[in-house]
C-alpha cells in the first residue's frame, strides 16, 4: 500500500469519525435525550410545530438518520449510513432555508456540510480503516451508493413538499 492510499484512508477516518461522531451525538439528544438534549417527545412536539407531521414518527427518522453517523464512525454499511445523514439533512436544510445559508443568522450552511459530506462518503467509501473493508465490502458497492442515496433523497423530498403544502393550507386557512 502505498503512501498516498494511507493518507487517503488516515482522511477517510478522520472524516468518518468528526462528521460521523457529530450527527450521532446529535441523534442520540434527539432520541434519547443524551448530551442534555430534549430526548423524542420533546423532539416530536418541535417537528410538530415545525410542521412535520406525524411529530413523533419525523422526529424518530430524524434522530435515527443522525444516529447512522455511529456506522459513519465505524465505516459500517457506508452508503446506507449515508443515506439516513441525507434524508435527516435535507429536511434540517428546508426548516433553516428561510434564514438564508450563513449558520450565524440560522441557515442551512451546516446541514448542508454535514449532507454534502454524507454524499461524498457514500460515492467515495469509508476507505481501508472500516468495517465495510473487514467485511468484503458487501455493504459498500457502488450500486448500493447510487440505489441509497437516490431513494433517501426522494423520501426527503416527499417528507418536505408534505410539510410545505401543510403549511400552505393552515396559512390559508
Amino acid at each position: 500500500m502505498g503512501h498516498a492510499r494511507k493518507t487517503l484512508d488516515l482522511g477517510l477516518l478522520t472524516l468518518r469519525t468528526a462528521v460521523g461522531g457529530t450527527l450521532a451525538y446529535h441523534g442520540a439528544q434527539k432520541l434519547f435525550g443524551w448530551f442534555g438534549g430534549p430526548g423524542l417527545d420533546a423532539t416530536a412536539q418541535g417537528f410538530d410545530a415545525m410542521g412535520f407531521k406525524p411529530g413523533k414518527q419525523n422526529a424518530a427518522l430524524a434522530g435515527a438518520g443522525e444516529l447512522a453517523g455511529a456506522l459513519l464512525v465505524v465505516g459500517a454499511a457506508t452508503p446506507f449510513a449515508s443515506a439516513g445523514v441525507l434524508g435527516a439533512m435535507v429536511g434540517a436544510v428546508s426548516v433553516h432555508k428561510p434564514n438564508g445559508f450563513a449558520a450565524t443568522a440560522g441557515g442551512y450552511e451546516y446541514p448542508a456540510v454535514l449532507g454534502a459530506t454524507a454524499v461524498a462518503l457514500a460515492l467515495t467509501g469509508p476507505g481501508r480503516y472500516s468495517i465495510d473493508n473487514l467485511l468484503g465490502n458487501r455493504l459498500n458497492r457502488g450500486w448500493q451508493a447510487g440505489v441509497a442515496l437516490t431513494s433517501s433523497a426522494a423520501t426527503s423530498a416527499f417528507l418536505v413538499n408534505r410539510r410545505a403544502a401543510a403549511q400552505n393550507v393552515s396559512t390559508e386557512a
